[in-house]
């Protein structure tokens, strides 16, 4: 096991490109940390600095408390696991797997022996120690890779989207397995992947980047429920969190289309003066639909567009006046495209961001964590 620090960490490409814009980090032993942000926000290029692929421009980077920035990639102590796999195709799985190993130890081939073979039958592919990749299903040649990196004993392991290339049933399976292997190996493991819901479901912690910036690190609940700014509330959750444009008004929250009261705890935690600008977000599982049009003393009056069934769940897309917005309904739940509606949301589910700086302008303790309905 092994802590993985990132001090002021700074990645430049030709002197004005900013890849990494000096990013602190500090990764737990056993730890499972999930890094996740659109395409080019920096993702692959922290991996990789890790790994001694690139050189880091500024900064520091440890590994159990070592400075590795000129430490050569195959004196880490760890192990990566690609997307493409890159297995050798004219070696048989047995070799792929040992290769690393007879390269970079003096272990005896007895013992890189029983290590292969220990960790084949952790991976389940035992009986392919004497195939070539290409003999092999995508699935069995990730699992070869995942075992060549085991064989290592390292002191992390590092992933970049190890999974991408596999169909959706498979990943599900993979995503299960990678997870009992870590739990069982105990080792600090990193994982880069666009896919939110293998981070969610993965993670101890997950890292949010943008832009070469460090937007947010927490637990998959905290990221999910306590957004630090607009772009974490965005990017995290699918479908995406609904966003209305309002102002703080003698305790409302005033729209073109609608007014929001707001409790009186509410206001007096909400990090706003009257007549600013704020945005408005609410996840599509807090918004309860009402087909019947009653109103509660909350309800919003909302046009339905398209209803699109996703097995046990209905999204229901819908426009607020000119806003538009997505609810996720029970598959019972399926209102006709071009009906009135109401919705409305409970205080606890809202989310409020400045509309100038992205920050979250509301503080959300335990009692303002919704329930889902």
């Amino acid at each position: 096991m092994s802590t993985v620090s990132f001090n002021d960490v700074r990645k430049e490409y030709n002197g004005s490109i900013v890849a990494i814009d000096g990013i602190s980090l500090d990764i737990e032993d056993g730890e499972f940390v999930s890094i996740v942000g659109p395409s080019g926000s920096g993702k692959s290029t922290l991996l990789r600095m890790l790994a001694g692929l690139e050189d880091i421009s500024d900064g520091e980077i440890s590994i159990q408390e070592r400075v590795v920035n000129d430490v050569p990639p195959q004196n880490r102590g760890i192990a990566m696991v690609f997307q493409n796999y890159a297995l050798y195709p004219h070696m048989s799985v047995r070799k792929n797997m040992s290769y690393g190993l007879k390269l970079t130890s003096d272990l005896s081939d007895d013992e890189i022996d029983r290590r292969v073979e220990s960790a084949a039958e952790m991976m389940g592919i035992e009986e392919l120690l004497d195939k070539r990749p290409g003999n092999l299903s995508g699935g069995q040649q990730q699992r070869v890779a995942t075992g060549r990196a085991i064989v290592r004993d390292p002191e992390a392991f590092l992933m970049d989207e190890p999974l991408s290339n596999l169909d959706a049933k498979l990943k599900v399976h993979m995503r299960t397995e990678l997870q009992r292997i870590q739990e069982e190996l105990n080792t600090t493991t990193i994982y880069v992947t666009h896919d939110q819901e293998e981070a969610m479901t993965m993670s101890d912690r997950i890292v949010v980047l943008a832009n070469g910036n460090l937007q947010q690190v927490g637990t998959p609940d905290e990221v999910y429920h306590q957004p630090v700014n607009r772009f974490v509330a965005d990017f995290i959750g699918s479908p995406s969190m609904n966003f209305f444009d309002v102002e703080l008004r003698d305790g409302r929250l005033v729209g073109s289309e609608f007014e929001y009261p707001l409790s009186d705890t509410f206001v007096r935690n909400l990090d706003a003066a009257d007549g600013d600008t704020l945005a408005l977000g609410v996840r599509p599982e807090y918004i309860t639909l009402d087909e019947r049009g009653t109103d509660n003393g909350n309800s919003i009056r909302a046009t339905v567009d398209v209803v699109e069934p996703v097995g046990s769940d209905n999204y229901v897309y819908l426009h607020i006046g000119e806003a538009e917005c997505i609810l996720r309904t029970p598959s019972g739940v399926r209102p006709s495209a071009g009906s009135s509606v109401n919705v409305s949301f409970e205080e606890s589910s809202l989310h409020l961001f400045d509309e100038k700086t992205g920050k979250s302008a509301f503080e959300r303790r335990a009692e303002y964590l919704p329930t889902s309905n």
